[in-house]
């Protein structure tokens, strides 16, 4: 696979990154991709490694590594190499149906468990598999794929985020007939409204979108099944309902002054600048606006890294990230070896831009809410903090047991504070509508995927809980054999 010596005649080279700085005058995408002799030269590092990892998708060490789709990465990694696009191309959309999302906002796992990482530098997995799929649309590779024959059997998704929209595909090229019911004004659920547009321009996925219309599927925006339609409409409507809602119920804090005016959860935040954005970049004034505001984001995920981000382009007089646990290691631990996932201390892209922009890291480590404090008029003004330190262990889950430290209460002024420190599962008005049973966090529970009630199907977080895009692919496209398998007696997908 590539070149036989290639990971040691070539260097990693990643898609080059705007300076931070000059991006956070925009909103465009800001890595531009490597020429095509670059970008074949990385495809060469791709070593005949015996046992590719990169494709594994298990757990370790309580974390997973390695890609949840089985992605064929040393296959297209050749083909690139010897420059036949077409055949990497078709390799890679054998395991992936998005590969232009997940080469934009995927953390990797893939190049986590790069055999070429175990000593040196792993492969640019990511990059590869984007300039790819976006070499392969540039060169009219990527064309509507009618079915041939229809089955007769109809199906309707609920939600079009990536684990609805990579159902609809798998289950549409199977012959079926498809309809996607979202509640929003665009299709794309997370993908349009819960990543920010300088990690995925939107006109990507309005790209892939009419491409999945022209071969066949149906998607009715503005309709909130559960509301707008009841469960009973879609069962009899169609032969069987897949339930890819998500996880949108946020996860809120519980602290004295909390009604304060300017503390606002995350998605709102981010999913009111998208809307906008897209409806008049910005100029209706229809979002919650960062500019000349301290602002401090709560939780240290990837939504607290996208609201850093966007409060810079806003324009924030400051931005602080408070972060519960201690500050990761800069190396592997002795108990973190390779192929798991690196438990170490990374810096997101906001993160970078934090510290050009004000000269600091943001990020404020073993550190939570305490107190809001507010002004006459029930404005937020600022904001009281306490130290955490970590003692022991939880015995179920192995997390480390963060408890407050008497006397280390802080003030830090505050306008505006995001909230964002995950979801506690799918809003319950769609499992309650369907009569269909959750588990113990709340998600939609199945076997197989299907759920308690008959010809009722779960996928994505909904099912599992808040994870990543990749894995939202992953389970929409498992959830489709189920369905298929369900319809017709066998399964071909």
């Amino acid at each position: 696979m590539g070149k036989v010596t290639g990971f040691l005649d070539y260097t990693r080279k990643n898609n080059p990154a705007q300076a931070p700085l000059d991006r956070i005058e925009h909103w465009k995408e800001f890595h531009p991709m490597l020429t095509e002799a670059d970008r074949r030269q990385q495809g060469a590092r791709c070593m005949d490694c015996g046992v590719p990892f990169c494709q594994s998708g298990v757990k370790l060490g309580g974390s997973y590594t390695g890609c949840p789709l089985h992605n064929l990465v040393p296959e297209w990694n050749d083909l690139l190499y010897t420059g036949n696009l077409a055949q990497a191309l078709e390799r890679l959309h054998k395991a992936n149906n998005f590969p232009e999302f997940t080469g934009r906002v995927c953390p990797a796992l893939c190049e986590a468990a790069c055999v070429c990482g175990l000593h040196g530098a792993p492969v640019t997995v990511k990059d590869n598999e984007l300039g790819i799929v976006e070499e392969g649309f540039a060169q009219g590779l990527i064309q509507p794929r009618v079915p041939a024959h229809r089955t007769g059997k109809r199906i309707a998704i609920v939600g079009s985020g990536p684990a609805g929209l990579a159902a609809a595909d798998q289950l549409n090229q199977r012959g079926h007939s498809v309809t996607v019911f979202e509640r929003d004004d665009r299709i794309g659920g997370l993908l349009m409204y819960g990543i920010p547009s300088m990690k995925l321009e939107k006109k990507y996925v309005k790209r892939r979108v009419e491409l999945l219309e022209a071969e066949g599927i149906t998607f009715v925006t503005g309709v909130d099944v559960g509301k707008d339609k009841s469960a009973q409409e879609l069962l009899a409507e169609y032969d069987a309902v897949l339930l890819c809602t998500g996880a949108r119920q946020a996860r809120d804090i519980t602290v004295p002054g909390r009604e304060a005016k300017g503390v606002h959860l995350a998605m709102e935040y981010l999913t009111a600048t998208g809307k906008s954005y897209l409806n008049s970049k910005l100029k209706d004034g229809n979002y919650i606006n960062a500019a000349g505001k301290d602002v401090i984001v709560v939780g240290g995920g990837d939504t607290g890294s996208d609201c850093i981000g966007v409060a810079l382009r806003h324009g924030c007089k400051s931005v602080h990230q408070l972060v519960k646990y201690p500050r990761l290691p800069d190396r592997r631990p002795a108990d973190n070896c390779w192929p798991e996932w690196p438990k170490v201390n990374k810096n997101d892209y906001s993160h970078d831009e934090a510290i050009a922009r004000f000269g600091e890291d943001p990020r404020i480590f073993q550190t939570t809410v305490k107190e809001l404090l507010t002004d006459e008029k029930g404005e937020l003004r600022a904001v009281k903090t306490i130290r955490l330190e970590g003692t022991k262990r939880d015995k179920k889950t192995g997390k480390l047991i963060m408890t407050e430290v008497p006397g280390t209460e802080e003030e830090l002024p505050c306008q505006l504070l995001l909230v964002a420190i995950g979801f506690q599962g799918p809003e319950s008005y769609v499992a309650q509508a369907f009569g269909v049973e959750t588990d113990a966090r709340t998600n939609l529970k199945t076997v197989d995927y299907a759920t308690s009630v008959a010809g009722v199907f779960a996928a994505g977080d909904a099912r599992r809980g808040q994870s990543l895009v990749v894995w939202a692919i992953q389970e929409g496209r498992a959830a489709a054999r189920e369905v298929d398998r369900y319809l017709m007696g066998y399964t071909s997908l």
